[in-house]
């Protein structure tokens, strides 16, 4: 891995590019409102009126600053670095996505905005979306990929309950990346009133930079409270990496700092074989997918391709800018874990540490396990623990099944 370097130049830069990666590639409808929305980000990020109730909401809403567990009897049983757990599944709704839609919410307020779109996968984004929509009495419309939500029914239900329209979206695969292009079709025909929450890094500059802004609240805490636990910072971050949100939120506090580590974990699915999995950068290549360049996994002639994981937040063709540059930088490294090794890593984290973690934090637990005992008992793991798991039981449950019948 290269040296990494601080660039003091702004990142992104004005018009959204990390290095060669990001940019704003848009239908001439939507390159005003994006305008629009950059300026009003600019103004929102630099007023502290709006910095302030953000924060206040931040506190008494959602319930931060979220704790940092120390996983001891993983710990132990691991043997090799000490193991701590920065607790986004404490948050409300459950997740670290109500960081985002708070803040977006603030944002389409201030412009006046009525009505909110937003898409889901896993349906963790949906309801903080629709939560905070039902918080400020705004109208609220989901688009879900019909796969999705059938293996995520208890969040459409929980969106359903908290007021929102859940539109089931039955094109391409029926899943995160189709429910992406609804959304956008929503917006182009909605501009004057709507305002588009998008859930992750992704899409067309600004929402990259404003959701890692959003986002970089879980950093932000993550490091002093390492520093109050064990005085020093630690030796290695973990966070699985769907369109990558949680992992830019808690890596953009450390990215100056070279002596730590910095790990990404992509869904391998069943394995490298095409549609078999969501890996982008193990088996894919720079491309423009919805908004931003970025790696996508994507054929020779350039057409997206299927994708698979076992957790529907991580079953996307696409990542976030960001990660490409900081990849490409060598600041950050990426890797992938299997559907069989993120249920075993579920499983194991219920049994030993009494949580139940989402299977998207499953996959970064699972890297966790894997890599403590090749470190020494003086290091330490910082892993990211994007939400929980009570979603993913119904899911859990039928590849128990499923593997059991298989015997």
């Amino acid at each position: 891995m290269k040296p990494f370097k601080v660039n003091e130049k702004r990142i992104p830069d004005e018009r959204g590019w990390f290095g060669h990666f990001g940019g704003r590639f848009a239908p001439e409808t939507l390159m005003g409102p994006l305008i629009e929305l950059q300026q009003a980000y600019e103004v929102s990020r630099e007023d502290p009126s709006f910095q302030e109730e953000l924060n206040t909401l931040l506190k008494n809403y959602v319930g931060r600053e979220t704790p940092l567990t120390f996983a001891e009897r993983l710990t132990q049983h691991l043997g090799g670095a000490r193991i701590y757990l920065k607790r986004e599944d404490l948050a409300h709704t459950g997740a670290h996505k109500i960081n985002n839609a708070l803040g977006q919410i603030l944002l389409a307020r201030k412009m006046g905005k009525t009505r909110i779109i937003a898409e889901t996968g896993a349906g963790q984004h949906g309801v903080a979306t629709a939560t905070v929509a039902a918080r400020f009495g705004l109208e609220c419309v989901v688009y879900m990929g019909r796969v999705d939500m059938e293996r995520q029914e208890p969040n459409v239900h929980r969106m359903k309950l908290l007021g929102a329209q859940v539109v089931p979206v039955d094109a391409g695969t029926r899943t995160l990346k189709d429910a992406v292009s609804e959304a956008m079709r929503d917006w182009v025909k909605n501009i004057r009133n709507s305002y588009y929450l998008l859930g992750s890094a992704l899409g067309p500059h600004p929402y990259p930079w404003m959701v890692r802004d959003f986002q970089s609240v879980i950093g932000r805490e993550a490091r002093a409270q390492i520093l109050e636990a064990e005085g020093r910072l630690p030796d290695e971050l973990v966070a699985c990496v769907g369109g990558g949100s949680n992992a830019i939120g808690l890596f953009h506090a450390f990215i100056g700092d070279p002596d730590v580590v910095m790990t990404g974990v992509e869904a391998g699915g069943r394995g490298l074989q095409v549609g078999e999995h969501a890996a982008r950068f193990a088996g894919g290549s720079v491309g423009v997918l919805q908004g931003t360049q970025t790696y996508i996994l994507q054929s020779p002639e350039g057409q997206i391709e299927n994708t698979h994981s076992v957790s529907a937040g991580l079953d996307y063709a696409a990542v976030g800018p960001e990660h490409a540059w900081l990849r490409e930088q060598g600041r950050a490294r990426y890797t992938f874990v299997q559907d069989q090794d993120a249920l075993k890593a579920f499983h194991e984290i219920a049994r030993l540490e009494g949580i139940i973690p989402a299977l998207e934090s499953s996959h970064a637990l699972a890297y966790a396990i894997q890599r403590t005992p090749q470190l020494s008992p003086h290091q330490i793991l910082l892993v990211n623990l994007s939400g929980r798991g009570d979603k993913d039981l119904a899911t859990v449950i039928h590849e128990s099944r499923r593997q059991e019948s298989s015997c």
